[in-house]
């Protein structure tokens, strides 16, 4: 082993310095808060709930991959069979089980208090995602504890919670921001391990707290997205490997026990699923799903170099402070920390950027490691001082300036209103965004970095809090479950004709039928109690099926939206059997 122990670790002064005051009322309450863990802790938590509360209720159910996930999970909790992964009568075996148990436990937990309509409401499903995000900011702060100083890891932590993709996964009842925090804490346990071995530490007894972390952490990953965690692993180790020409510390993760471990949490529930479905769940999670993303599925195909593009938007505030500290994190790359951090975030993204299937939230979990790197070298105060890469600070107010535009005039567009809720956040954010432009310099980043971390706060306001819940036209599922919550008789059926989305079948009933414009005439004719749902485009149909078996209808209400999930304008019509109230 290269004995590296004695250098400085990454984000680490070189050599003792006063630490002068970064300035501004932001430095201060980092100041207080760093004082001790408790505090810390409590701070993050108040930032989390701060940047992801707004919009967390009163957003509705998101198409598609939300309300395929969270009607999933009601239909679990309706038929009380939590093996099986169905949306209506169509098996959903893209993903394992593990966000569906937890959405369900939420339902259910929801339920016992006494909360009215719970499965019905979108919000109650997301909570595992918030808890996924707050816990993912937490263990960055624990992870970057082994990298920086406890000030620096309330930084990295910041910047992840404050990061736009992450803002937004925390709000989407699926399956990312829980696996970010199972990655994380995989990621943190086996860098102490990593770290300790390169510090020349060999203790007698070593300690099982990284390893039981880092064994249950990839069991919990596997169980929410399979094999996904054992990338980011696996490359890591490899990478690591090949550097170092040594992985002898792998043994203190204590792999036996370990490995033992992981398979007592996750083959109950693939041998259940086994036995009741047999190989169709394997097909389709490996074959339909993970490989299908080397030729670019459900037209998300885009070329390599695509991520790196959407790192500035979907990781600001935090990606304009990584790229000033590019240069340093490479100069440090053979140092310990800086290495094991590259050795989680170089070798997936590469990955990432050559499946032709592309997401942006597929490299969230390699954000924790650029988050990092990035404080660390502020740390250091060896950010680059190229104009040309200092021009750049000009992205902490272009961010805030373009959004809230698109934001406001969307809204505009869409709904003939201009969200005047939204404007003081809007100026908020731009006078917040515009002061860490203008006031960075390379010995005071950590003053700019604050103002933008405020600047994405209020953003976080006027995006979710103010602007998204008004853009009703965007979301017509809730208006047409409103519209049926009203009618008179009991047990109503509904059919949906041209508007197929998944929102649907969650805010009205899992026995929604999907079907085209004849069909639905001819489920119309078929009782009293019945809804159509039928889309203009399918309309023409639903009238001359109607007519030809002399079906008599009465239209209740008609609804105009946008279905953003195919990007055209609609107009659904409610129509009811004869006699219907």
């Amino acid at each position: 082993m290269v004995e590296t122990y004695a250098r400085p670790r990454f984000g680490e002064p070189r050599e003792p310095k006063n630490r002068v005051n970064p300035g501004g009322r932001l430095a201060l309450v980092v100041d207080f808060v760093a004082g001790s863990h408790g505090r810390a802790v409590a701070f993050l938590l108040l930032c989390c709930m701060l940047f992801y509360l707004p919009g967390f209720f009163t957003i509705p159910p998101i198409d598609r991959d939300e309300a395929r996930f969270a009607q999933a999970t009601k239909q679990m909790v309706e038929s009380g069979d939590f093996v099986d992964i169905r949306f209506q009568d169509d098996v959903r075996y893209k993903k394992p089980v593990g966000i569906y148990w937890m959405q369900a436990a939420a339902v259910e937990t929801a339920a016992a208090l006494g909360l009215p309509r719970p499965q019905a409401r979108i919000w109650i499903y997301r909570i595992p995602s918030l808890i996924g995000a707050t816990g993912a900011v937490l263990l960055t702060y624990w992870t970057a504890l082994a990298f920086a100083t406890r000030r620096g890891a309330i930084l990295a932590a910041l910047i992840m919670c404050s990061s736009v993709l992450l803002s937004v996964e925390a709000r989407l009842a699926k399956t990312d921001a829980m696996l970010l925090l199972t990655v994380i804490a995989a990621m943190g346990a086996m860098a102490r391990v990593y770290l300790s071995w390169q510090r020349g530490e060999d203790p007698a007894r070593p300690p099982w707290g990284a390893p039981a972390i880092f064994w249950t952490a990839l069991a919990g990953g596997i169980l929410l997205k399979g094999p996904l965690i054992l990338m980011f692993v696996g490359l890591t180790i490899l990478m690591l490997g090949i550097l170092d020409r040594n992985v002898g510390w792998l043994w203190r993760l204590r792999p036996v026990w370990g490995l033992m471990w992981t398979l007592v949490l996750v083959l109950p529930w693939f041998a259940a699923i086994f036995l009741r479905a047999g190989q169709t769940f394997f097909t389709d999670s490996v074959g339909g799903d993970m490989l299908a993303k080397f030729v670019g599925q459900e037209s998300h195909g885009a070329p390599p170099g695509v991520y790196l593009l959407l790192f500035w938007v979907t990781f600001w505030p935090g990606a304009v402070l990584a790229g000033l500290a590019a240069p340093a994190v490479w100069r440090a790359r053979r140092e310990p920390g800086a290495q094991y951090l590259l050795a989680w975030l170089i070798p997936s993204w590469i990955v990432f950027e050559l499946v032709l299937t592309k997401l942006p939230h597929y490299v969230l979990p390699l954000y924790p490691a650029i988050a990092i790197l990035a404080v660390g070298a502020m740390e250091r105060r060896v950010l680059s001082r190229a104009a040309w890469v200092i021009r750049g600070t000009a992205w902490w107010f272009v961010v805030p300036a373009g959004g809230s535009v698109l934001a406001i005039v969307g809204a505009i567009t869409l709904t003939r209103h201009p969200v005047f809720f939204a404007w003081p956040f809007v100026a908020a954010a731009l006078i917040f965004g515009l002061i860490a432009w203008w006031l960075y310099d390379d010995g005071h980043a950590e003053r700019s970095l604050l103002n933008a971390v405020v600047a994405a706060l209020f953003l976080s306001f006027a995006t979710y809090g103010a602007v998204a819940p008004a853009l009703t036209r965007l979301f017509p599922s809730p208006e047409i479950a409103r519209a049926l919550r009203n009618v008179k008789c009991v047990g109503p059926k509904i059919a949906a004709a041209g508007f197929h989305e998944p929102s649907l079948v969650f805010m009205t009933d899992t026995t929604t039928l999907l079907t085209d414009g004849s069909r639905a005439a001819d489920f119309l004719g078929q009782g009293t109690c019945r809804f159509a749902l039928v889309e203009s485009r399918s309309e023409r149909y639903f009238v001359a099926r109607a007519e030809a078996i002399g079906l008599r209808y009465n239209v209740m209400t008609r609804i105009d939206g946008f279905n953003f999930s195919q990007g055209k304008a609609i107009s659904i019509s409610i129509f009811r059997s004869e006699g219907t109230e």
